[in-house]
C-alpha cells in the first residue's frame, strides 16, 4: 500500500502510528503541502480533496481523511484493537478522538491558516494567537472526556484517542501553546511517544522530513 502523507501532517501521524503499532507495512509516498504539490494534476486525482493523508490499497482504490483511514486500519486489521469492544465506551473513544479530529484541526489546518493571512490580512502573529485559542479550548473539553485513572486516555495500551491526542501536541509544541493546564495530556503524549511505532509515525522519523 501507498500513504500519501507529508512530515509535518498530524492528521498523516495519526495513520502513521495507526499502521505501525498494527505492524502493517506500506510505502510512504511524500506530498510537500508547503509547495503545493497537493494542488497538482497527479496527486489531486488520487485525492480530490487535495489534502493527506490518502491511502492506496494494493488494489488501486484510495481512502482519504484520516478519521475514515482510522476505523478503516481497525476494521481491517483488529489487533491490537485501537477501540473497545463495548459500543459506548466504542462511541466514547470516538467522540473524544473527534474533539480533536473535527473540532481543532479542521480550525487550524494549512489551508485556514493561508485564508486568514491572505484574503482576509491577518498577521503571522495573529494567525498563532488564533491556533492557540482553539487548541486550549480543545484541550479543555477533550480533558474532561478522557479517563482520569488509566495509562492512557481509555484504559492501558494506547487507542484512537490517543493517536490524535500525539498529533495534536505536536502542534502545540510547534506554536508555543500553552500545555501546563493539562499535566495528564503531557503525560500521556510523553508514555505514547516511548512506543516504537509511534517513534517511527512521527515528523522527524519522516524519509521526507526537513529540519526542525
Amino acid at each position: 500500500m501507498k500513504l500519501y502523507s507529508y512530515w509535518r501532517s498530524t492528521t498523516s501521524v495519526r495513520v502513521r502510528a495507526a499502521l505501525n503499532l498494527k505492524g502493517i507495512d506500506y510505502e510512504i509516498v511524500p506530498v510537500n503541502l508547503v509547495a503545493g504539490e497537493q494542488r497538482e494534476t497527479d496527486f489531486a486525482t488520487v485525492n480530490p480533496g487535495m489534502g493527506v493523508p490518502a491511502l492506496e490499497l494494493d488494489d488501486g482504490r484510495v481512502i482519504t481523511q484520516s478519521v475514515a483511514l482510522l476505523d478503516y486500519i481497525e476494521e481491517v486489521w483488529p489487533d491490537p484493537a485501537l477501540l473497545p469492544t463495548d459500543p459506548v465506551d466504542r462511541a466514547q473513544v470516538r467522540a473524544a478522538a473527534a474533539q480533536i479530529a473535527l473540532d481543532i484541526h479542521p480550525v487550524n489546518n494549512l489551508k485556514i491558516l493561508a485564508y486568514l493571512k491572505g484574503p482576509l490580512g491577518h498577521s503571522q502573529d495573529e494567525t498563532v494567537v488564533w491556533m492557540n485559542h482553539w487548541m486550549t479550548e480543545g484541550f479543555t473539553a477533550f480533558e474532561k472526556l478522557i479517563r482520569r485513572d488509566t495509562p492512557y486516555c481509555f484504559g492501558a495500551s494506547i487507542g484512537q484517542a490517543d493517536l490524535c491526542l500525539v498529533g495534536q501536541m505536536i502542534n502545540a509544541r510547534r506554536w508555543g501553546c500553552d500545555v501546563t493546564p493539562f499535566p495528564r495530556l503531557v503525560e500521556i503524549d510523553q508514555r505514547c511517544r516511548e512506543h516504537a511505532a509511534i517513534r517511527a509515525a512521527l515528523p522527524e522519523a519522516q524519509p521526507d522530513a526537513q529540519p526542525l
